[in-house]
C-alpha cells in the first residue's frame, strides 16, 4: 500500500510525458486543424453528404502573362488570326496499374482553354471534335436539318423549312499547334535529414521531379513550321515527419505523424503548355513574349511594370515600324490600293499552282510574277532562274518595258509595318538580281510598297501581292 502514491505518481508523470511528446511531434510535423463543412441536410433515408470547398477558376501562374500578351496585340493592331489545336498527346508512357496515365491525357484541351486566355485577339477554330458538325452537315445535305424557320431557295417557289448549305460556310484556319507531353523524371534530386533521441524522432524530406512539352505552330496552307518550343519546369514537394517508439513498463507507445506537400503534377504540365503557347503566339505575331512571361513570374505585379512589359513586348514591332518609315524609297507615284484591289478582283482567277510554278509568267494582269516563300526575302533557285533570263532580254534591250509583281502566299499575315519592311527587303532582292544580270539599276523603279492603310492585295488562287516593280527604257529611268 505504501507503493501506492508512487505507482500514482509514475503514471502521471509519464501520461505527462506522453502529451509533451505528442505536442512536440505535432510541432514538428507542422500538423494543422482541418476545418470541414458539416454535412449538409439529406431527405430520409439518404447517407449525409460531405461539402468540401467550392469551384472555382483553374487559374495558372501564367494567367498574367496572357492578360500581358493580350494588350501587346490590342496595342500594336496585330491582325487578328484563326489558330486551331491538334493533337497533343502524352508521349511518357508512363503507366501504374494503381494509378493509371501518370501524365494527364488532356493536353488538347489545355491549348484551347489557354488559347481562350487571349480573348478576341486571336479567333479559334475547332478541329480537335468536329462530329456533331460533320453530322449537322449530313443532315443539311439531306434537307433534314431545320432551325424552326422557313427560307426561300429559289425565286418564286413555296419556301421550305429546312436550312439551305452553302459551300464556305466552314472558315479556315491560318495556323494549328500540335505536340506533346515528352518528358517526367522522376526525383530527379532529393535530399534530407533524419534524427531520433530516446526513440523520439523526426525527419525531414525535400524533392524535384521535372516535365518536359515540345510543341510547335504550323502555317496551316502551306504546312511550314513557323516555330518550334521546347519547354520543361520543374515541380517540388516537401516532406516531414516525427515519430515516438517507446516502452513504459509492459506498455507499447507507438505514435507517427507527418506530412507532405507537393506542387500539382498536372498544374506543372498546364503551366509548361501555357509558356510554350505565349512563345509561339509571339513567333507568328513578331512580339518578344519574355517580358510578358517575367512580368507574369516575378515580384509584385502593379500596373507600371504592367506597362513595361506591354512596352517591352512590343519594341520588336515598334523599331520595324520605324526602320520601315526613316528608309528612303525611290519610288514612281504608288498605284492606290483600292483601285489595284478592284483591277485584282476583277481578273480572271488562275488555276492554282504551287508558288514555284509561277515565277516568270505572266499574272492577271499582265505582269511577270515572282513569287516570295512567307515571312521571307530571299529568291529560290526558280525565281532567280527566271529573273537571270528576264535580266538578259532587258540587258540586251535598252528600249524595253516590263512590270514585276511581288507575291507570296495568301497565309502570309504581317502587322503592317512589318509587312512594308519585308516588301521593301523583297524588291531590293529583285533588284539587286537584276542588276547581277546586266540590267542597269537607274531603269528599276518601285511601283508600289504597302502602306499602314493598304489593304491585302488577293491575286489569284492562294496569293497576294506585296509589291510592285516596273523596268522602264534606259532614258527614263530613275535610280534605286
Amino acid at each position: 500500500m505504501l507503493q501506492g502514491p508512487h505507482m500514482h505518481s509514475t503514471h502521471l508523470r509519464r501520461t505527462l510525458q506522453v502529451f509533451g511528446m505528442l505536442a512536440v511531434l505535432a510541432a514538428m510535423a507542422g500538423c494543422s486543424m482541418i476545418k470541414i463543412k458539416q454535412p449538409e441536410p439529406q431527405p430520409a433515408k439518404e447517407a449525409s453528404v460531405m461539402s468540401g470547398s467550392s469551384s472555382r477558376n483553374n487559374t495558372t501562374p501564367m494567367e498574367s502573362a496572357f492578360a500581358c500578351m493580350a494588350k501587346a496585340y490590342n496595342a500594336v493592331k496585330v491582325p487578328v488570326v484563326s489558330i486551331t489545336v491538334g493533337d497533343v498527346k502524352d508521349y511518357t508512357g508512363k503507366y501504374s496499374q494503381a494509378e493509371g496515365n501518370a501524365i494527364t491525357q488532356g493536353g488538347s484541351l489545355m491549348l484551347y482553354s489557354a488559347l481562350g486566355k487571349m480573348g478576341n485577339t486571336v479567333r479559334l477554330q475547332e478541329r480537335f471534335d468536329t462530329r456533331i458538325a460533320e453530322l449537322e452537315l449530313a443532315y443539311a445535305d439531306r434537307r433534314q436539318l431545320g432551325d424552326g424557320k422557313l427560307h426561300a431557295v429559289e425565286s418564286g417557289k413555296p419556301q421550305v423549312p429546312w436550312v439551305p448549305y452553302f459551300g464556305g460556310s466552314i472558315l479556315r484556319s491560318d495556323y494549328y499547334i500540335v505536340g506533346g507531353i515528352t518528358e517526367v523524371n522522376y526525383n530527379i534530386q532529393s535530399r534530407g535529414a533524419e534524427f531520433a533521441v530516446s526513440s523520439i524522432g523526426a525527419k525531414v524530406r525535400t524533392f524535384t521531379m521535372n516535365v518536359g512539352v515540345d510543341l510547335r505552330i504550323v502555317d496551316s496552307r502551306s504546312l511550314v513550321v513557323v516555330k518550334t518550343v521546347s519547354m520543361q519546369k520543374q515541380i517540388t514537394g516537401t516532406e516531414v515527419g516525427a515519430g515516438i517508439f517507446r516502452f513504459f513498463g509492459t506498455e507499447l507507445l507507438d505514435v507517427n505523424m507527418g506530412s507532405k506537400n507537393q506542387e500539382p503534377l498536372q498544374l506543372g504540365v498546364r503551366t509548361t503548355i501555357e509558356h510554350g503557347l505565349l512563345e509561339l503566339l509571339g513567333a507568328v505575331s513578331g512580339l518578344n513574349a519574355q517580358p510578358c512571361v517575367e512580368y507574369s513570374l516575378k515580384g509584385l505585379q502593379t500596373p507600371e511594370k504592367l506597362q513595361a512589359a506591354v512596352e517591352a513586348t512590343t519594341a520588336p514591332v515598334l523599331q520595324a515600324a520605324a526602320s520601315a518609315s526613316t528608309e528612303p524609297l525611290a519610288a514612281n507615284k504608288p498605284v492606290e490600293p483600292a483601285k489595284a484591289t478592284e483591277s485584282s478582283q476583277d481578273a480572271p482567277l488562275p488555276v492554282p499552282v504551287n508558288a514555284s510554278q509561277n515565277n516568270g509568267k505572266p499574272g492577271a494582269n499582265g505582269a511577270l510574277s515572282i513569287v516570295f516563300e512567307p515571312n521571307k526575302s530571299a529568291l529560290d533557285g526558280s525565281a532567280l532562274q527566271a529573273l537571270g533570263e528576264l535580266g538578259k532580254v532587258l540587258a540586251t534591250d535598252p528600249k524595253k518595258s516590263v512590270a514585276i509583281e511581288l507575291l507570296t502566299r495568301e497565309t502570309e499575315n504581317l502587322p503592317s509595318a512589318q509587312r512594308r519592311q519585308l516588301a521593301q527587303e523583297r524588291a531590293k532582292a529583285v533588284s539587286d538580281a537584276l542588276a547581277a544580270n546586266g540590267v542597269q539599276s537607274s531603269r528599276i523603279a518601285l511601283e508600289w510598297l504597302p502602306d499602314a492603310s493598304s489593304a491585302i492585295q488577293r491575286q489569284g488562287a492562294g496569293m497576294q501581292v506585296v509589291a510592285r516593280l516596273k523596268v522602264t527604257e534606259a532614258k527614263a529611268g530613275s535610280g534605286w
